[in-house]
């Protein structure tokens, strides 16, 4: 289970961090085309012939460089990690939640409620997961490709399927533990990592009690 949280975390991050790069490169890329054909007008405009052969230059240099398939390929990868973070909010009970009336009710309607709702999101995770498996299976007879990378559309639409399925298994792993501990995870939104409870406080720092 470790290998397969660490694995679903890795799958996350690194598709975060590479869509961020190839994001931040290819509108840098499109700013760096605009700026230099701008330098080479103004260059001209103003008879600075060093800064017209620059501009130009520079554009030329650009020009040779195609991210066309950046954006294309920035949505799939959102795509890919939307679905692998879901089943990561699900194991680490960071979705949101609405548990008014579940308080209100006596422990064992509660106990009975949380299990009903966990069985639910399984089972709609695992159609939902079938039913991609079952797409992608067609799809993959066919020759459709995306547009600009041309690359099968059915490898993206396989994170439907796994995500689904994977999403589908943390929803089965929290109601075993809960049945077993009595326990759902729980994501402290004030927790700051690094940062422990019984750490000593910064001279003349006051808790809102002490202010009172």
């Amino acid at each position: 289970m470790r290998v397969l949280d660490r694995l679903e975390e890795i799958i996350i991050a690194t598709l975060m961090g590479l869509a961020t790069a190839i994001i931040f490169v290819a509108v840098a890329h499109r700013y760096s085309l605009s700026s230099s054909i701008a330098l080479a007008n103004w260059g001209k405009a103003q008879g600075f012939d060093f800064l017209f052969s620059a501009g130009r230059g520079a554009f030329s240099y650009l020009r040779g460089f195609n991210f066309t398939w950046a954006q294309e390929l920035c949505i799939y990868m959102f795509v890919w990690m939307a679905k692998f973070g879901a089943a990561y909010g699900a194991r680490t009970g960071i979705h949101v939640g609405v548990d008014v009336a579940v308080n209100r009710v006596n422990p064992a309607s509660r106990r009975l409620v949380v299990l009903f709702a966990l069985m639910s999101g399984a089972l709609f995770t695992f159609i939902v997961g079938s039913l991609g498996a079952r797409f992608v299976w067609h799809i993959a007879h066919t020759d459709q490709v995306s547009a600009d990378l041309e690359m099968p559309m059915w490898i993206v639409y396989l994170a439907v399927p796994l995500g689904s399925y994977l999403m589908c298994f943390r929803f089965l792993q929290v109601a075993w533990n809960f049945v077993k501990t009595g326990h759902l995870p729980h994501h402290d939104h004030g927790h700051v990592e690094g940062i422990e409870d019984d750490a000593p406080m910064l001279p003349g720092a006051l808790d809102q009690g002490d202010r009172k």
